[in-house]
Order: C-alpha cells, then sequence, then structure tokens
C-alpha cells in the first residue's frame, strides 16, 4: 500500500507555524533580557522539533535552516556565549526563512521541492554559536540580491491559515451546550402539539376563532420546523468539529506490532486499512485500551511462533489486520489474524476448572456459545499470562468498553488453525443517538436505536406458551416475550384501558443473535436525543446507560437492552416436574441457527428429562452427531452452512443414524417442502407457525418407542 504522505506533510505545515510563532514570541523575550532559563529551553525545544520531523519528511532546507539556529539556541542554553543584538537579528532572520519555506511547502504541499537554503545565513548562526561575530554580506551585493527578490516576488498578500487550533474542553463545552439547545428545543415541538389540542377543544363553542387559531398553529408548526432544521445542522456541524479520523489510532499499529512481535520471537506483517474513518474524539479516546489488548491477543494467543507454522506449511510470517469501515450511522473495527484460532477444547477445559459451567451444560451449548465464554471475568485459555497477554486487561474488560461504555456490539469468529477475527460495531458518536421513546405501566422509557429490531402488533391469541413462557413466531424463530413492566418491576396501574386491548405492541430488542420482545403500551416518540450521562453516585446502575430529555422537560431513563437480556435470562421458568420414564435421559441433538429458537426448544424438552445438546447450523449438527451419539434429533430447515434438508439426509446415509428419528421444526409450511423433509429421510415435520410444545414431546415421545 503506497504511504500517502500529503497528510503527514498537512500536519508538519500546522506543526511547523505554531513553533515559528512559539520561536518569534521568544526570540522578542530574549531581546528584552526578561528570558529564564526555561524561556531558552523552549525555544531550543522548537527548533530541534523543526528539525527533526522536517527530516523525516526530507524537508533538506529546512532542517538544516533549524539545524543551524538549534546550534545558536543550545550554545546561549549551555552559556558558552552570552546573549548579543546580534544573535536576535540571526535568529529573526532564521525564522523569516523557515516561515517562507513553510509557506511555500503549504503553497505546493509535496508537488513541488523546496527552495535552497539560505546558505550565508545558516553558516553564519553556525559561527555565531561558537561566539564569532559575523559581518553582513557586501552592501552591493545585498542591494542586487534585494532588487532580484522585488522583481520577481509574488504580490503582496495576507498570509492565513485553514486551521486553527482550540482547547477540547472548549470544544466539549461547544457540544453541550449545542446539545442543550436541541434537547430544549423539542419544548417547541410540545407547545405545537398544545396548541392543536386547544384547537379542538375550542371548535365545540360556536364563537371561537378557530380559524384565527389555525392560522397561526400552521405558522407556530412552520417556524419550528424550519428552526429546528437549522439548529439540526448547527450541532451537526458542531459534532463535526471534534471528528477525528481513526489514523490517530492505526498509525501507531504497525509498529506496536513490530516491537510486540519482535519480543515474542514471532515474525508478523501488520496492515492497516480504513484509517481516514472519522470518529468522535471521545469515542476513540476510549478504543485505545481494547484495540490495543486485541491486537496484543492476536500477537500472544494467535499467531504462532515461526518454527510451527512451516511445520504447519503456514508463511513463517503470520498477518494481523487492522481494518474500519463505515456501515451506515455505524463504524466497524475489526481485528484479524492468520494463526492457530481459538480452541474451543482449551475454553471447554478452562471453564470446567474455574466451575464456571458443568460438563451438561457445557455439552448443551453451541460452539459459538462456548466461544463466547472467553468475555467471562477472569476467563483466558493462556497458560501464563504474560508481559503481552496480562496488562490487566481481559477480554471481560474489553467487551464492558464497547457494549456499556461505547454502546456498541463485540462478536469474535474462529476456525481452527484459520485465524480469528473480533469485530466492534460502534456509533459514530454518543453526544447524540437515535432514541425510541416507549411508555410502560404509564412510564416513559427510552431505547437507544442500535438495540431495537422493529416494532410490531400482534393479536394476543399470536402468543404460544412454550416451556412456562411466552414467545411468538417471527421470521422462523421462536422469541420469547415479557412484559417490560414486569420486567423491570414497575408497577402496572390498576384498570389501565390500554392492557385491555386485543393487540399487543411489541419492542423486538437484538444484541446479536439474541432477540427479545418487550410488550409496551404504545410509542411515544423516535427521534435524535442528547445522551447525557447518569450522575456518579448512579452509574453502578447497569440497568440504566443513561437519560434523555422530553420536549416537557422531563427526563426519561435509557434501559441497557444488554442488561435487560441478562435479566430476561434469569426469569426462565422451567418446570421442576420432570417426566421420569422411560424417555428420561435420552440425548437429544437440537440443530437451528437462531439462538432463541434453540433455547426454548432447549428449555421444553429437558423440563421432560431430555439430556439436550445444541447446534447453530447443520455442518456443526453434523460433526456433533458424528463425534457423540444421540437418540434424536431436531432440525430447522433454513440455515447458513449446511441446511436442514441436507443434513438429515446425510444423517440417513450412516450406519449409526439410518433409523434414529429425525423432527424438521420449520416455518415453511408449503406441501412441496413437507414432501421433500420425507423424501430425505425426517420421520416428522412440524411448522413453527403452529407449534405446541405438547404436540411435539408427544411425537418425539411416540418415535422414541
Amino acid at each position: 500500500m503506497a504511504l500517502d504522505i500529503t497528510k503527514f506533510i498537512l500536519r508538519f505545515i500546522d506543526e511547523a507555524q505554531e513553533h515559528l510563532q512559539q520561536l518569534n514570541e521568544g526570540i522578542a523575550t530574549l531581546e528584552q533580557q526578561n528570558a529564564g532559563e526555561e524561556q531558552v529551553n523552549q525555544l531550543f525545544r522548537a527548533a530541534h522539533t523543526l528539525k527533526g520531523s522536517s527530516r523525516m519528511l526530507k524537508l533538506t532546507s529546512i532542517t538544516e535552516t533549524a539545524h543551524a539556529m538549534e546550534d545558536l539556541l543550545s550554545a546561549l542554553r549551555e552559556g558558552q556565549i552570552t546573549f548579543e543584538s546580534h544573535h536576535a537579528d540571526l535568529l529573526y532572520q532564521g525564522v523569516d526563512s523557515l516561515t517562507g519555506l513553510v509557506d511555500h511547502l503549504a503553497e505546493h504541499k509535496e508537488g513541488a521541492s523546496l527552495p535552497e537554503k539560505n546558505t550565508w545565513l545558516c553558516e553564519a548562526l553556525t559561527q555565531a554559536a561558537a561566539g564569532q561575530k559575523v559581518d553582513p554580506p557586501l552592501a552591493a551585493e545585498a542591494a542586487q540580491d534585494f532588487a532580484e527578490e522585488l522583481d520577481n516576488a509574488p504580490e503582496a498578500k495576507l498570509k492565513t491559515s485553514d486551521t486553527v487550533r482550540i482547547k477540547l474542553n472548549r470544544l466539549d463545552e461547544l457540544i453541550k451546550l449545542m446539545g442543550e439547545v436541541v434537547s430544549s428545543h423539542a419544548h417547541m415541538r410540545e407547545l405545537v402539539r398544545d396548541s392543536q389540542k386547544i384547537r379542538g377543544q375550542l371548535a365545540q363553542y360556536k364563537e371561537a376563532p378557530v380559524a384565527d387559531l389555525d392560522l397561526f398553529n400552521r405558522e407556530l408548526r412552520d417556524g419550528v420546523q424550519s428552526q429546528e432544521l437549522l439548529m439540526q445542522e448547527l450541532h451537526d456541524k458542531a459534532l463535526q468539529l471534534r471528528m477525528l479520523p481513526l489514523s490517530t489510532l492505526f498509525d501507531s499499529a504497525g509498529r506496536l506490532v513490530r516491537e510486540m512481535a519482535r519480543s515474542l520471537g514471532k515474525e508478523v506483517e501488520c496492515r492497516v486499512m480504513g484509517s481516514e474513518i472519522e470518529l468522535d474524539r471521545q469515542m476513540i479516546d476510549q478504543l485505545a485500551d481494547p484495540v490495543i489488548h486485541l491486537l496484543r491477543n492476536a500477537l500472544d494467543h494467535g499467531i504462532e511462533p515461526p518454527q510451527e507454522r512451516e511445520q504447519k506449511g503456514k508463511p513463517t510470517q503470520g498477518k494481523v489486520t487492522l481494518s474500519a469501515w463505515q456501515d451506515g450511522s455505524w463504524v466497524v473495527i475489526e481485528v484479524r489474524d492468520d494463526g492457530q484460532g481459538i480452541s474451543l477444547a482449551a475454553i471447554r477445559d478452562k471453564a470446567l476448572r474455574k466451575e464456571l459451567m458443568t460438563e451438561e451444560q457445557l455439552d448443551a451449548m453451541s460452539d459459538q456459545e462456548i466461544m463466547d465464554l472467553i468475555f467471562l471475568p477472569g476467563f483466558s485459555t493462556s497458560q501464563m499470562i504474560t508481559e503481552i497477554s496480562g496488562r490487566g486487561v481481559g477480554m471481560d474488560v474489553v467487551k464492558s468498553s464497547v457494549v456499556d461504555n461505547l454502546q456498541g456490539t463485540l462478536a469474535v469468529h474462529s476456525k481452527p488453525g484459520q485465524g480469528s477475527r473480533f469485530s466492534l460495531r460502534l456509533p459514530l458518536s454518543l453526544a447524540v443517538m437515535r432514541v425510541l421513546l416507549v411508555e410502560a405501566a404509564g412510564q416513559p422509557l427510552g431505547f437507544t436505536a442500535q438495540y431495537v429490531s422493529e416494532l410490531v402488533r400482534v393479536p394476543k391469541e399470536a402468543l404460544l406458551e412454550v416451556a412456562e413462557r411466552n414467545a411468538i413466531i417471527l421470521r422462523n424463530e421462536f422469541v420469547p416475550v415479557l412484559y417490560l413492566h414486569e420486567l423491570i418491576n414497575l408497577p402496572k396501574k390498576p384498570g389501565d384501558p390500554k392492557a385491555a386491548g386485543k393487540e399487543l405492541l411489541l419492542l423486538i430488542t437484538q444484541v446479536q443473535h439474541e432477540k427479545l420482545a418487550l410488550v409496551v403500551d404504545e410509542l411515544l416518540d423516535e427521534r435524535d436525543l442528547v445522551i447525557k450521562q447518569l450522575p456518579e453516585h448512579l452509574r453502578h446502575q447497569p440497568m440504566i446507560s443513561g437519560m434523555v430529555t422530553t420536549g416537557h422537560n422531563e427526563l426519561v431513563s435509557l434501559l441497557h437492552v444488554p442488561q435487560l437480556l441478562e435479566m430476561s435470562r434469569k426469569t426462565r421458568l422451567v418446570s421442576s416436574s420432570r417426566l421420569q420414564d422411560k424417555q428420561a435421559g435420552k440425548r437429544v441433538l437440537v440443530v437451528d441457527d437462531s439462538l432463541n429458537t434453540r433455547e426454548i426448544e432447549k428449555d421444553v424438552l429437558e423440563a421432560y428429562g431430555y439430556q439436550v445438546t445444541l447446534a447453530e447450523n447443520g455442518q456443526e449438527g453434523l460433526e456433533k452427531a458424528l463425534l457423540e451419539d444421540f437418540d434424536a434429533i431436531l432440525t430447522d430447515v433454513e440455515m447458513p452452512v449446511m441446511d436442514g434438508f441436507t443434513l438429515t439426509a446425510r444423517l440417513r446415509e450412516l450406519e449409526s443414524y439410518r433409523d434414529k428419528p429425525i423432527i424438521i421444526i420449520t416455518s415453511r409450511e408449503k406441501e412441496s417442502d413437507r414432501r421433500r423433509g420425507i423424501e430425505v429421510g425426517a420421520d416428522a415435520y412440524i411448522v413453527k407457525g403452529s407449534f405446541d410444545q405438547n404436540s411435539l414431546v408427544e411425537t418425539l415421545r411416540a418415535l422414541l418407542g
């Protein structure tokens, strides 16, 4: 990948202009004999920095001029010479020369070479540093040079910069103030609604000035909408001021990876892509630790030593890729390596040793669910904590930072021998986010849009009772249903007319592959709102991620969906009475790509004494069926990698599963699909839309005999 030198030149110009201003002011202080030791040190450091940064970009004339100034300032700093007026003249000339060179660079960037240095000036600065008095050029020569310069000089004009440096805290204050303005404007929208209500109330009176009120309402509404557009644009522009490219974080990744690889005795190439993508400065600041930890993880746990890679037929040099791309109003950051991948066996062993899971629980989990255990506190598959992988930051802290602090999601994918991939999905900014405001038990509550999949209305009859809890069928998967006010312990108002309706309004929330349908009373609003942080003494509340202000200046809590999902898992009420007949203890494999469906079917079967193992696609199901012996298999049809029809056909080719019960559970209702299911060897075909847990259990019991 070719190095884009332009962005480095632009950065150098900004920094050089700041150093030159510092030099000008410092020399003036020197002239007044008011400069102390630290002021001289600052002048020296400014010249030294200019020399070093210009040398890296091969800006030779700037480097040599700054070097000559550095010599003189060094002699003054060390007390080798005493400051005299001619020293100030030489230093001013040095600053003027550097200013001209930097201005030339700003006009031409890398497209044209810099003019040569002023040889006499550089020699004069060097001689002055040695304590020698320097004579200026002969008057005639100087006059001739000056005349030539006048002839070739461009039209005089003021030099201005297209950038301004501003303190970050001032920028934060501006954005915070703009957020408050946007929030307070919601009150104007409420006034429009109130005005419309008053109009409706007055309409019943014959002599009421309804026409005048209608005109007022229209003008008020148009004025509010116009003002809202202007304020939103102003707020967006203010936010853009704090946006920075990910290069501020990514540019040092290559060097970091090389240094860590060298300390581990590994050969690693680091590829960085998407560093031009912009994020809020606040987001970038909080991303540094998670990204560094993921890179450390890839080097320490993922990439194998050169000898081991060679034995596996891999190139001795491993690859680590740090990439980013924009997906709508989201940014995806990915850390990928081509190492040994994550060992599911090592995760199982660690989970058992630390007593985080029982063997039965692990057997029932899919491969992805087992892999996600690495995000539990204190979990690591490494045999020892090293300087690289330790650092006091575990994968649980990475997940907490991404999910809780940055309102994003974190996912891991890995294949043995082929490497691992960690994906972070983040909003562009936390200052303003899309929020849905709903009402439950008479209370307004908020949800940030990244966790909301959809809103649906369903008749109450559409609810299924599965494993002693409610669920609905939503596009080929079971989704658990809970009343929001019950989940968060809000008292329901007696006689609430909203609860007596024939339909339910469901807010479908989602975190990665897991969904939860929450029954709410109504949708109040949906718009971009400013997120306010909780006070310090309330930040330990995991259920609330922040606050927003409504149009009536009412504070509304934002519910943290990952925590709601965790709470919903604890509310599962699986019957404790299990059938202790000949079916008890039979082993069943459940194959479905929906996490919710797998869990619900698992709860149903375990309630009747079956031992259940899960798989998330046909290929994983086939692999588990070959490793273990199951008494029956339940499978979906539509799945990635391998579908249920193919899985059924492959199982029937095996002697050990030629006569075992296979039940297809799918949302496909066509007769042609039923016939195909029977043709590939299924013993039963159950449509999810008419699912009944008793029917499933009775069917399974009959097939097992």
